[in-house]
Order: C-alpha cells, then sequence, then structure tokens
C-alpha cells in the first residue's frame, strides 16, 4: 500500500528544496556578476536577473512539488503540494539574505547546495512512499 503522508511531504520537499536552490544559486550568479562589474551600473539592471531567477525557482517548485505527488489521487492535493512548495521555496530565498550579509558569497552557495540536497532528499522520500510496499503491517 502506498504511503500518502510520505508522497506529500516528500513532494513538499523536493519543490522546496529545487525552488529555493534555484533562486539562491540566481542570486550567487548576480551577486558574483557584482564583483566583477562597475557597481554603480548594476544597481539598476541587478533587479531584472534577481526578479527573473525568482519567477523561476517558483516555477521549478511548483513543478516539482506537483509532479513528485503525481502518486496521489486527490487532484486538490496535488495543487495544494505545488502551491506549497513555490511558497517554501520564497521561504528558502528569504532566509538566503541573512545568510549572505553574514557569511558572504560562499555561504550563499552552501545554503544553495543544501537546498538542492533538501530537493533531492525530498524526491527519494517520495519515491519511496509510493511503492506499493510502503506501508507494511507487521515489520
Amino acid at each position: 500500500m502506498k504511503d500518502p503522508l510520505a508522497i506529500g511531504l516528500g513532494g513538499l520537499a523536493c519543490g522546496t528544496g529545487f525552488g529555493g536552490g534555484t533562486i539562491v544559486a540566481a542570486l550567487v550568479i548576480v551577486r558574483t556578476l557584482e564583483h566583477h562589474v562597475n557597481p554603480s551600473s548594476t544597481q539598476e539592471s541587478a533587479a531584472d536577473p534577481v526578479l527573473a531567477g525568482t519567477l523561476a525557482g517558483l516555477a521549478v517548485g511548483a513543478t516539482f512539488g506537483w509532479h513528485r505527488s503525481r502518486w496521489l489521487d486527490n487532484l486538490w492535493q496535488r495543487g495544494v503540494i505545488g502551491v506549497l512548495s513555490a511558497v517554501g521555496a520564497l521561504l528558502v530565498a528569504f532566509l538566503a539574505w541573512p545568510i549572505d550579509h553574514l557569511l558572504g558569497i560562499p555561504g550563499l552557495a552552501v545554503w544553495g547546495v543544501a537546498s538542492f540536497v533538501l530537493g533531492a532528499a525530498g524526491s527519494a522520500w517520495s519515491v519511496r512512499g509510493s511503492r506499493d510496499d510502503a506501508l507494511r503491517d507487521g515489520e
């Protein structure tokens, strides 16, 4: 029997991790480029790549949350997991701000890698919960 809780939480963790990692990766790229380009010229244009990275991260989070919860029978639950994955990706990105100010670009890069590791672990959890023998009685 499949484990719907593992499928749902795994899909949520997968979407949150991959979506948040995408946003943080965009922030790392922008912050790295700011150090190599004239700072006065990047102030006006820095918002565009950050906004694009944020929108991409939201789309990645929602897509992975939706995809990894595909074993759930209820379409409404899948949609909620997709939306909550996008919200979780935003929370991961908001936590990147103090990390950036305290630890700089290396700390931000580590935070991004940790987000992707969370996404991979959530994906594996969701796949394990989708097996027919995920819930066994007596073991």
